[in-house]
């Protein structure tokens, strides 16, 4: 099973992504994660790919695809992969449906967690970190996982603890802007890339406004 997943930041991907790949027992493979074996090997592509990095630049698709070809061609991929975090555009839609073609690896799902901009924006801002465990889930604006209050404040809905923060990045609205300019961007973006695919492959779209029980088990169901 060889599966493409895509959604903006906030969506619950990460997780919906870990549940799937534990599903089908596939690797859950992410293109930062390739990018630092290759240069920890000093692969010649890692090494090209090292100096875009160093340079603070993007790293050329013409390194990124190959370096994803040859990753999902390793023998742990054998009955299928998981990929996350590419492709981010139109071109690179592109550039990974040829090479996958070229070398004839088959596309079989893409999955699409469909959120609107507005809730996306907020899930981020609502995050809040329990300072005893960091994996207490808490986020102000999620019914689900919203913290506990106690004395007009908000504690951990787990354990109680009164000391809540927010990371500095899930407060910075003109990152989160950016980031979700390049996703919700239909002409060229991330889902311009999508619709690319949906001309050519099964997409199946979830709802991610309900919890993350609701929306696994809804993906679960189409991938059954």
């Amino acid at each position: 099973m060889n599966i493409l997943i895509f959604g903006p930041n906030g969506s619950g991907k990460g997780t919906q992504g870990a549940i799937v790949q534990k599903k089908f027992n596939v690797p859950h493979i992410e293109t930062g994660v390739i990018f630092r074996e290759n240069i920890s090997k000093g692969t010649d592509l890692g090494k090209k790919a090292k100096t875009f990095i160093d340079a603070g630049e993007l790293v050329p698709d013409d390194i990124t695809v190959p370096m994803i070809l040859n990753r999902i061609k390793e023998s742990d991929c054998a009955k299928g992969w998981l990929l996350d975090g590419f492709p981010r555009n139109l071109a690179q839609a592109e550039a990974l449906w040829n090479a996958l073609a070229a070398a004839n690896i088959n596309l079989d799902y893409v999955i699409e967690i469909v959120l609107d901009r507005e809730t996306s924006k907020k899930r981020i801002m609502g995050r809040r970190l329990c300072a005893t465990d960091n994996n207490h889930p808490n986020n102000i604006y999620i019914d689900a996982i919203k913290p506990a209050e106690k004395d007009g404040k908000f504690v951990c809905r787990v354990c109680g603890d009164e000391k809540l923060t927010t990371r500095a990045d899930d407060q910075d609205e003109g990152a989160i802007d950016k980031r979700h300019g390049i996703y919700y961007d239909t002409t060229t973006g991330t889902l311009a890339a999508v619709n690319f695919f949906k001309e050519r492959v099964k997409v199946l779209e979830v709802d991610g406004l309900p919890g993350v029980k609701e929306v696994s088990d809804s993906l679960s169901k189409m991938l059954s």
